[in-house]
This record gives C-alpha cells, structure tokens and sequence, in this order.
C-alpha cells in the first residue's frame, strides 16, 4: 500500500512537471507589404586634427594630407566618443586628433559621431 501511494505521488508531481500550459492570448500579425522611400546617405570618415579656432556648434580639422581645414556642423549634442566608445564630455582642444564620421548634406557635412583618437 505504501509503495502504490509513493508511486502515484511520484506520477502526480511528473504530470504537473511536464504538463504544458496553453496562452489564451494570440498575437495578430499582418502581412501587408511596407513601402519605405527615401534618400540614401552615404556614410564618409576623415581623419585630422581640430584646428585653434572652433565656432560654436561647428567643428574644424585640418584633415590629414590637406592644407584646407573642413568645417563639419554640430546640430544638437554631438557624440564625441573616445576610443573606448565611452563619451566625452570635455572640449576638443586644438591639436586633438580626431575621425569625423559625416553625411554630406547639401553644402553641409553633419557630423554622426567623432572619435578622439589621443
């Protein structure tokens, strides 16, 4: 008797073990096709140094190989990482060598992040 009692506890506790519970809420998925339209903006990095002269929301570096600086237009807090991809909070000092990673807008170059590479 006592071997019976065992057993069908042990059967008991594996039934609940395994048992599955079943969701009585479904999810609705669609399958209408998206038409998404727009321009593709190509991703483009430079390397240099910032220059002396940095007027706000505006970064100049004298790109490496060039004597022309280029002027990239900060709009909104920029992201300037440092190698480790932690972000910097400290101004760019003149010398400060740096990767812009830009979109070209128009006449514009928008900055998408800057890494300082010192």
């Amino acid at each position: 008797m006592k071997k019976t009692i065992i057993t069908l506890i042990f059967t008991l506790i594996a039934l609940l073990a395994f048992a599955q519970t079943s969701s009585t809420h479904k999810q609705q998925t669609t399958t209408e096709p998206i038409t998404v339209t727009g321009t593709a903006l190509k991703l483009t990095t430079k390397e240099g140094a910032a220059t002396s002269y940095q007027p706000v929301k505006t970064l100049i570096v004298r790109e490496d190989g060039s004597n022309n600086p280029s002027s990239y237009a900060l709009n909104g807090p920029g992201h300037v990482l440092n190698k480790a991809g932690e972000v910097v909070q400290t101004a760019i000092k003149p010398g400060t060598r740096m990767r812009v990673y830009y979109v070209n807008t128009g006449d514009l170059r928008m900055v998408d992040h800057v890494v300082v590479l010192d």
